[in-house]
């Protein structure tokens, strides 16, 4: 409205062909708060826009993306540069919405931090800042049990899969990793870390007494554990140990279609880390990510991860972190069995659930961007050591 008592000049009727000659395009057609699809004269500024070979610099968040969710309502800008004010929007970060906003610069405008007291948010962007002080580091006197004991789970057939947590867990800084798997499977687990250790799997029935005698911290359950009755016979048993748990795969497609069963069996903190495929098969799918992600932890009383390159970690409480740090490189077979084991190493190291998920879906990003081009999951466990070493660094500094 100042800006508007102040421009002396002629204001014209917004069309396509305004763009012609132009050097550079500042697109403030629509907000943030836009919610529904853009149609008329002005989507077709928008494809006009689209097809013009001219620098877009954005207001707020380019025209057609929904600053609340990411989605893109009917025709949209591409941006080169989007400047927003005061914080990011969800729609900055969650996809496909930020591959349209190209650089994302947070302008001041003059408003005070202390509005946020105001605002309480309940949603953040994934970032060191908002765990770094709940990791916990190995003090003078520690020893392999209180850095934590992780238990993982492995399977008959795809042992690579059980492989991955446990080194990944190691990496993390578990004091102590053991797979639990098939006993004529024990040489196979073992064969490329001689740090793991590996069990026979016990009965459920003897799991309470096992994790007691064995001290364990926290325990990883699902990668490559395998499709049947078995298996979801053996997440029951350790759910009911109460022993803070991470479940990934066959864990959570063992409930497929029974979600209300899951959430009963919780009875300790547990991290869900489902992708797009096995979340469909236990909640809603129905919705933006954020939404439905907030109201699958809510539905089961556990952090959910809902994996992704816009992934989205969310408690109970409705409290999430959008992660936009991931490498598209990552996009491989076993990245995921990685995630479950930092999670499980943080978990063991007496992180709170939801801290311990944004932490470790962070680390695990940001060891696939350093590993770069031609990733695979095998390279992704050595690359948190250089990961968590930066962090510890960052820790001693700020003490």
């Amino acid at each position: 409205a100042w800006a508007a008592r102040h421009w002396s000049d002629e204001v014209e009727p917004v069309s396509p062909a305004l763009l012609d000659g132009a050097g550079l395009i500042v697109d403030a057609l629509f907000g943030a708060g836009l919610a529904r699809p853009v149609e008329g004269i002005a989507a077709d500024v928008l494809a006009a826009v689209e097809a013009a070979s001219v620098p877009v610099a954005a207001v707020d968040v380019p025209s057609g993306v929904d600053g609340d969710t990411g989605a893109v309502l009917g025709p949209a800008v591409h941006a080169d540069l989007t400047v927003t004010f005061f914080r990011k929007k969800p729609g900055h970060l969650l996809l496909p919405g930020r591959l349209f906003c190209g650089d994302t610069i947070v302008a001041d405008i003059g408003i005070p931090d202390a509005v946020l007291g105001g605002i309480a948010p309940t949603q953040y962007e994934n970032h060191p800042d908002l765990w770094r002080r709940d990791l916990r580091w190995p003090e003078p006197d520690s020893h392999k049990y209180r850095r934590g004991h992780v238990l993982v789970f492995g399977g008959a057939r795809m042992t690579g899969a059980g492989r991955h947590a446990a080194r990944a867990a190691l990496r993390a800084g578990a004091g102590m990793v053991t797979i639990a798997c098939p006993e004529e499977k024990i040489d196979a687990y073992l064969a490329d870390t001689a740090a793991l250790l590996a069990v026979p799997t016990p009965a459920p029935e003897d799991l309470a007494a096992f994790v007691a005698d064995r001290r364990v911290a926290a325990i990883v359950v699902g990668p490559g554990l395998g499709k049947d009755t078995a298996s979801r016979a053996l997440v029951e048993a350790m759910l009911a140990t109460g022993v803070p748990s991470v479940l990934d795969a066959d864990a959570l497609t063992a409930f497929a279609g029974d979600a209300g069963a899951l959430a009963s069996l919780i009875r300790g903190p547990a991290v869900l880390t489902p992708h797009e495929g096995e979340f469909a098969r236990l909640f809603d799918a129905a919705g933006d990510k954020l939404a439905r992600t907030r109201s699958a932890a809510d539905r089961v009383g556990a952090t959910v991860v809902l994996k992704g390159s816009d992934t989205v970690i969310a408690a109970p409480d409705g409290t999430a972190a959008i992660n936009t740090n991931a490498s598209p490189w990552l996009a491989t077979a076993g990245a995921g069995d990685v995630l479950s084991g930092v999670t499980g190493a943080l978990l063991g190291g007496q992180v709170l659930d939801f801290k311990a998920a944004c932490a470790a879906v962070w680390i695990q990003a940001e060891a696939g961007s350093r590993a770069g081009p031609g990733l695979i999951a095998d390279d992704l466990p050595d690359e948190i050591k250089p990961v968590i070493s930066s962090l510890y660094e960052g820790a001693a500094e700020a003490r």
